[in-house]
């Protein structure tokens, strides 16, 4: 196999673990510019009953979107000995709950090989992420992670809690880094980090970066980028973009129980 080829077939595996991190939070996050960050302590409230929130209304969100349609387009580039390499896929999406995805490919450019070994099998991890025991293995829990507040921000779109997020255990699905979380609704707006596990020798170092956009009430991936430096020579980088959502389905969501205030914290 040719270098560029088994560099990117590396990747992979890399990206893999991306998809089935972002593929359960396109649901579980699904409702709801950086500002100056302030100190942690002028949060208006403390981390364990952020992340309580954040857990809560995930579950109440998740029940509720049904069904949405969507176009996304996944590009990725590598650049690297002995050729550079280059390939872009446009695929629709059809959702319907709770772990259904058909996938439709629109149009695909360049590389074959990128198309075969990476889009095609973040399609397919996608699907095998989307059972119920991989989404807990891989959901934002206390099962799973160790939070701690980093800061609140005040932003033109709201307040935000940034929480540093360090994995319970050594696994590839998991993420080591921050997430952004919005005051009101309690999703997940951005998330800036790396695997808690290496999935390869061969894979140096791994920066991620997933952003969501508020669509009618709910939050949805809007773009992930993720960037792999390969340990011996070669960078590969995927991007995917969403858009053009449309929420065609959504069941009777169950009264949430009012979020607690800094009033209400200090009153118990």
């Amino acid at each position: 196999m040719k270098k560029a080829h088994w560099c990117s077939a590396l990747a992979v595996r890399l990206l893999l673990a991306s998809s089935v991190f972002l593929a359960n939070h396109s649901v579980a996050q699904a409702r709801a510019a950086d500002g100056s960050a302030s100190v942690a302590k002028s949060a208006p409230l403390p981390v364990e009953q952020v992340v309580a929130n954040l857990q809560r209304r995930n579950a109440l969100r998740a029940a509720a979107l049904t069904q949405f349609t969507g176009t996304r387009t996944y590009r990725m580039l590598y650049r690297g000995f002995p050729n550079d390499h280059d390939a872009e896929m446009v695929v629709q999406v059809v959702y319907h709950a709770p772990s259904s995805k058909q996938f439709t490919v629109v149009s695909q450019t360049g590389s074959k090989f990128i198309a075969d070994h990476v889009f095609k099998k973040l399609l397919e991890g996608e699907q095998e992420a989307s059972n119920e025991e991989n989404r807990r293995r891989s959901s934002l829990s206390t099962e799973n992670y160790d939070f701690a507040l980093a800061a609140y921000e005040d932003t033109p779109e709201g307040g935000r809690y940034v929480l540093n997020l360090l994995p319970k255990t050594k696994n590839k699905f998991l993420y080591r880094g921050k997430i952004w979380v919005d005051a009101q609704d309690f999703a997940v707006v951005r998330i800036e980090g790396e695997p808690g596990k290496n999935p390869s020798f061969w894979i140096k170092k791994t920066a991620v970066n997933h952003r969501y956009v508020k669509v009618n009430d709910f939050w949805l991936p809007a773009e992930n980028h993720t960037e792999s430096v390969i340990r011996l020579g070669g960078t590969a980088t995927l991007s995917i973009e969403y858009r053009d959502y449309k929420i065609t389905g959504v069941a009777p969501l169950s009264p949430a129980q009012p979020v607690p205030t800094l009033a209400a914290t200090k009153a118990h």
